[in-house]
């Protein structure tokens, strides 16, 4: 999953090598943390959060494992 993200995430920024993801698993919860240039926050998130939504709906229903849930966190 984390490669997708990172995929979708290269091709929507402006600065796709700046593109970083942490992701660590919190029990029922895989968190990942997205590290992209300041420029490159507000294309990430999107007007009202809809970009950040979609991708995180894009992920949960790309995903193998029913029991866990994403959750995606843009770190400035």
């Amino acid at each position: 999953m984390k490669e997708l993200l990172n995929d979708i995430l290269t091709r929507i920024v402006k600065h796709p090598n700046e593109v970083k993801i942490k992701e660590s698993d919190e029990g029922e919860n895989i968190v990942f943390e997205i590290y992209v240039n300041s420029e490159d926050v507000g294309q990430i998130i999107g007007k009202d959060g809809r970009t950040i939504k979609s991708i995180n709906i894009l992920l949960n229903a790309a995903k193998k494992d029913q029991d866990k849930k994403f959750i995606l966190k843009v770190v400035r």
